[in-house]
């Protein structure tokens, strides 16, 4: 692993990391957030930092399932298939949010969307769960969380689900 630094020895905690600690905390979830100053916005940039596969890192979507906020939790090497994703949802369309939308739905920046702390119904892709470990992001482009993907479905209230291509 990268050298990262323990969100938690820093004296000022970013507000956005301090909600999502608080979220996963009420989710019966105990998480240790790192900050890597290099960046993990993209699935790629993420895996390099902390030093592990693409496919251990979440990638947290936010899609919009005939008009409604849904969001899809998919590895960094998978594409998600959107007709799965809006089959999942009880839907018929699911289309990518942009970015604005993406930070009314969750109050997140793109880049630094948490896979919980969000009122958002949670789609998880089931080879997500091939992992011991994954990584998600915790409320900025630079800090992420690693957890157990059973523990994350648990706290995200998450259906699991095949949405990869």
């Amino acid at each position: 692993m990268a050298a990262a630094t323990p969100v938690c020895d820093r004296a000022a905690v970013h507000r956005n990391v301090a909600a999502v600690v608080s979220a996963a905390r009420e989710a019966g979830l105990d998480i240790e957030p790192r900050e890597f100053p290099e960046g993990t916005r993209t699935a790629e940039d993420a895996a390099r930092a902390i030093g592990v596969s693409v496919g251990q890192i979440v990638k947290s979507l936010v899609f919009e399932v005939d008009g409604r906020p849904v969001m899809a939790l998919v590895s960094g090497a998978d594409q998600l298939d959107e007709e799965k994703l809006g089959a999942a949802a009880g839907g018929t369309r699911a289309r990518r949010a942009d970015a604005d939308a993406v930070r009314r739905a969750t109050g997140f920046p793109v880049g630094g969307v948490p896979p919980l702390g969000h009122r958002l119904p949670v789609f998880v892709d089931v080879g997500l769960l091939a992992f011991d470990v994954v990584w998600a992001a915790a409320g900025t482009p630079h800090v992420v969380f690693g957890v157990g993907p059973d523990a994350l479905v648990a706290a995200a209230a998450a259906k699991v689900c095949d949405l990869a291509r």
